[in-house]
């Protein structure tokens, strides 16, 4: 698990930024497959946050989903609203950074 420690302060901050995001990833009827995994892995190097959008899941099934997505993603799931969930992950080269978190 991807263990990054996020403040209050930071988890609103990300979430504001990603208000304004479009969702670039979608979990459809299939599920999470190696494919999302690799676009995930693709997607979160490049923009550090990402914005990825419910199509199938019930309802009561998106927490578990986050959960799993967060895990074998390597990510923090910053927070989820209706069919939109936003997860994050920090770019290890300080230079190519895209996010300056507050501290």
């Amino acid at each position: 698990m991807y263990d990054f420690p996020l403040t209050g302060a930071q988890k609103s901050f990300l979430r504001s930024r990603g208000q304004t995001l479009e969702a670039s990833l979608k979990v459809g009827r299939g599920g999470l497959s190696p494919e999302f995994f690799a676009e995930l892995q693709k997607l979160l190097r490049a923009h550090e946050l990402v914005k990825l959008r419910f199509a199938g899941a019930d309802r009561d099934e998106r927490p578990a989903l986050c959960t799993q997505i967060a895990d074998e993603g390597r990510c923090v799931f910053v927070s989820a609203v209706g069919h939109t969930a936003l997860f994050y992950r920090q770019h290890p080269d300080p230079k190519a950074r895209s996010v300056a978190l507050p501290e």
